[in-house]
């Protein structure tokens, strides 16, 4: 990558007499999608290009919202919010950012091909008052519209013009463009070269407009998929940081003298999903679908031993959850918690009852570099379907194989991790996931599991200001997806970090996203 504007990104530390710069070598579990922050609704690739590129608001480390790109902003009428954008900010290739910026970047988010358009649900247009002032107009009144925006980032225009850019790209149905390869934003680090599965290097933006609470110069992002690879380089100093520490090696890692060790829950909750379309994609049962009867999928409920999978393959360090959200999700209450108990009889006697007493066989479709110990929870639990007598045939690849078949509705039953983010809030699991596809609502909705009574509670809740009135709905829109078993929840996934010694201090916040821009290395 030959820009002229990386000059003084590596003047930054190159100069004669200046110290060694300080890289940090950040070994991932898997590469990003692609550049493009819009090619597809991953919250790791978002959380990766967000060192490059930023929205008008973001989270702070404890999750608050704060002005990024956006000094401030008001409510000029229930449906319209204005933003007072932040001046001389400049993207990397040196061109001013301006509310053109901004609007370009929302038509081309919420344009009916963007896989991320269902992270900005509400949105309905944008007008420009002038060069540092934008309005944005909402489909109805909406109290979310700044959480959604703190994954909006916004793209350079100009950039986008002079590169064919201004539509989408979408990773997921292999749909490129100059965007999924290059990079121009506003962040605190500049791309300055990329081979994707190998390295991509990241070097300071001396330019930022943000006082810079790091000292890092360089950043190398390096996708290490093996698990037990990551944790020898990093034993070793071939690498800093990895935001995914295999859970089987955490004893390991922390007893090295030149590693530490952060662990907690993130919001991050795994379930399992089902195909309610009118017929199994790979079964014995032909022009009939059995997940679509409530008996069969209470059968596959009742027959995992959670408290075995939480044991073996999630290593005792997952939360057990009969909910969909985690606690600290607006709509979660309590009594979501409560899970069916394992019950291999009972899930036996249910599938006789639903016309099934020697099981079916179906596709199990996981992956193997998403979810913490994905590869071991599928496993486990196809076994346990094994017993009660269903047949199971568990496809394991990695993402890049199975979102393809997520997004056609190719499976028939899936593993399934939902954060919430960026919202923090169930209304991103309700509008994305749960609604039946209309517009941006159910854009994840791949295996038609809608139901009208949900849709109503989902589309009243998004125009709903008084949480006092709003968060019920939200709760009662899951209470009824708990009680047709549409999702057999899991757990709340763990969340492991490590590091090196030469990592003085970071910030872990429970939604994993690393903020290398609130790091210093010794």
């Amino acid at each position: 990558m030959k820009r002229h504007w990386l000059l003084a990104a590596v003047a930054a530390f190159s100069l004669s007499g200046m110290a060694e710069a300080k890289t940090l070598k950040w070994g991932a579990a898997r590469e990003i999608a692609s550049l493009d922050p819009y090619s597809y609704g991953d919250t790791f690739t978002l959380s990766v290009l967000n060192h490059v590129y930023e929205g008008l608001v973001r989270y702070t480390g404890d999750l608050k919202i704060e002005p990024a790109l956006a000094q401030s902003w008001e409510t000029v009428s229930p449906t319209v919010w204005r933003f007072k954008l932040r001046p001389n900010v400049k993207f990397h290739n040196g061109n001013p950012f301006t509310a053109d910026d901004v609007i370009a970047s929302l038509e081309r988010v919420t344009h009916p091909d963007s896989p991320l358009k269902g992270n900005l649900p509400a949105y309905k247009s944008s007008k420009k008052i002038d060069d540092l002032t934008v309005e944005i107009e909402v489909n109805g009144p909406y109290p979310l519209l700044l959480n959604d925006l703190t994954n909006i980032f916004v793209f350079d225009k100009e950039w986008l013009v002079a590169n064919n850019s201004l539509l989408p790209t979408d990773s997921g149905k292999g749909v490129k463009g100059y965007a999924t390869d290059n990079a121009n934003g506003t962040g605190p680090f500049v791309v300055e070269s990329r081979r994707a599965d190998a390295k991509t290097v990241y070097v300071k933006n001396p330019n930022w407009w943000d006082k810079p609470q790091h000292n890092i110069d360089i950043i190398e992002f390096l996708p290490i998929a093996s698990a037990s690879t990551r944790v020898a380089a990093l034993l070793s100093g071939e690498i800093d940081f990895t935001n995914v520490a295999p859970l089987q090696d955490l004893p390991r890692l922390s007893a090295s003298p030149d590693v530490k060790v952060l662990q907690t829950n993130e919001l991050r909750s795994v379930f399992f999903a089902f195909n309610l379309k009118d017929a199994l994609v790979e079964s014995d049962i032909k022009d009939k679908n059995p997940l679509k009867d409530v008996r069969v999928r209470e059968a596959l409920y009742r027959a995992i031993d959670i408290d075995a999978v939480q044991k073996r393959a999630m290593r005792g360090l997952s939360r057990n959850t009969g909910a969909l959200v985690a606690p600290a999700i607006p709509g979660y209450e309590p009594s979501q918690d409560a899970r069916l108990p394992f019950d291999l009889n009972g899930a036996k006697k249910l599938l006789t009852e639903a016309g099934y007493p020697n099981g079916f066989s179906f596709q199990m479709n996981c992956q193997s570099d998403s979810l913490v110990n994905e590869e071991e929870f599928c496993q486990a639990v196809a076994s346990m379907w094994s017993r009660a007598g269903l047949k199971p045939n568990l496809s394991l690849a990695p993402r890049s194989q199975q979102t393809p078949k997520r997004v056609k509705g190719d499976f028939d039953v899936i593993s399934f991790g939902w954060a919430n983010e960026p919202m923090i809030d169930a209304y991103s699991l309700l509008v994305q996931v749960l609604r039946s596809k209309n517009g941006t609502g159910g854009v994840f909705n791949w295996g038609n599991w809608g139901d009208p009574r949900i849709d109503a509670l989902i589309d009243k809740a998004g125009v709903e200001l008084d949480d006092a009135k709003r968060i019920p709905m939200m709760m009662e829109a899951l209470k009824i997806a708990k009680a047709e078993h549409l999702f057999i929840p899991l757990h709340q996934q763990p969340m492991a970090w490590a590091m090196r010694n030469s990592v003085a201090s970071t910030v872990q916040a429970s939604d994993n996203k690393p903020r290398l821009w609130l790091t210093m290395m010794k």
